[in-house]
C-alpha cells in the first residue's frame, strides 16, 4: 500500500481535512494516509519545515509526503514534487520545499495545475493525489510534470554563531507549552568545543546543563534538553515554559512579527 502522509495549516474546525482524504482515497483506495498535523500556524515556515522534517525521517523510503501550508501565497501555476534521499515531497511553489529539506533535492518536477478556474485546495490535493497514482502505477517521474523546473527558495532559519556563543531562535512551543530552538545538537557541540555554557533567554532566566529527560530535575524546575527530533527544549517538568516565561514562537499573523531568542554563552 502506498504510504502518504499529510500535513496542513487548515486545522479541524471544518470539513477540508475530511474531504481531502476522501478525493483521495477515491483516487487509490489502497493509499495508506498519515496525519502529521493539521494544526500548522498559519503562514508559518519556520514551524512547519521543523515539523515536517523531523517526521518526515522516521519514515520508510518511497514515502509520499503532501504539503498543504500557505497553498496561496501567489496565484498557483504549479505544483512542486521533489524527490530526495529516498522521499517524495509534494507541495505549493512557495519557498517552502528548500526550508524543509535544508539543502537542494535530487530532483525536482513542475506539476501543471491545469486551466480549471477552481485552483483550490481540494483541487491541489486532487492533482497531488493524481501525480501520486501514476508513479504507484509505474509512470517514470520525468513523464508527471516538468522536469528540473526552476522554484521559488527561501533561506531557512539559522542560528547565528560567534566563536563564544551561539544565538537560536523559537520555531515552535509544542502542547506542554515547551519551547523549540533551533539549534540542534550537532550545532551545539561543534560550538561548545567541550566548554562550559549558559542558556540565557527572557528575564534573565539561566540554564548550565542538559538534561537527558524531564525526570532529571525536581517537578516545577526548568530544565533543556535535546528532544528527539534533536533540537535544543526548554521546559518545566510538569510546567509551563512558555506561559511562565513569557516565550512565543514566530506567527506572521500575530502582532508579534519577530522571533524571541534565546542564547548559549561558551565559557
Amino acid at each position: 500500500m502506498p504510504l502518504l502522509t499529510l500535513t496542513s495549516d487548515i486545522g479541524h474546525q471544518d470539513y477540508l481535512v475530511g474531504a481531502i482524504k476522501a478525493q483521495l482515497l477515491q483516487i487509490n483506495p489502497q493509499f495508506n494516509i498519515v496525519d502529521i498535523s493539521h494544526n500548522i500556524s498559519p503562514f508559518n515556515y519556520p514551524q512547519t519545515a521543523y515539523i515536517c522534517r523531523s517526521a518526515f525521517k522516521n519514515f520508510p523510503d518511497y514515502s509520499y509526503h503532501i504539503i498543504l501550508v500557505n497553498l496561496f501565497e501567489k496565484k498557483p501555476e504549479q505544483l512542486l514534487m521533489a524527490f530526495h534521499k529516498n522521499q517524495y515531497f509534494l507541495c505549493a511553489d512557495n519557498g517552502l520545499l528548500n526550508m524543509i529539506l535544508e539543502e537542494t533535492p535530487d530532483m525536482v518536477i513542475g506539476i501543471p495545475l491545469g486551466k480549471t478556474a477552481n485552483k483550490n485546495t481540494l483541487h491541489c490535493a486532487s492533482v497531488m493525489g493524481n501525480v501520486i497514482n501514476q508513479l504507484v502505477h509505474g509512470e517514470a517521474i520525468r513523464n508527471i510534470g516538468t522536469p528540473d523546473v526552476s522554484y521559488i527558495e527561501k533561506n531557512h532559519l539559522q542560528p547565528l554563531l560567534d566563536n563564544n556563543w551561539i544565538e537560536g531562535q523559537i520555531i515552535f512551543v509544542d502542547n506542554f507549552e515547551n519551547v523549540i530552538i533551533n539549534i540542534t545538537r550537532e550545532q551545539f557541540e561543534q560550538q561548545r568545543k567541550g566548554r562550559s555554557f549558559r542558556i540565557v533567554f527572557k528575564r534573565d532566566e539561566v540554564i548550565d546543563r542538559i538534561s537527558e529527560s524531564y525526570a532529571d530535575v525536581p517537578e516545577g524546575e526548568k530544565l533543556a534538553l535535546f528532544n528527539s527530533a534533536g533540537y535544543l527544549e526548554i521546559g518545566i517538568n510538569k510546567g509551563n515554559a512558555a506561559g511562565l516565561f513569557g516565550l512565543k514562537d514566530f506567527s506572521e499573523q500575530s502582532t508579534q512579527l519577530f522571533y524571541q531568542t534565546v542564547k548559549v554563552f561558551f565559557e
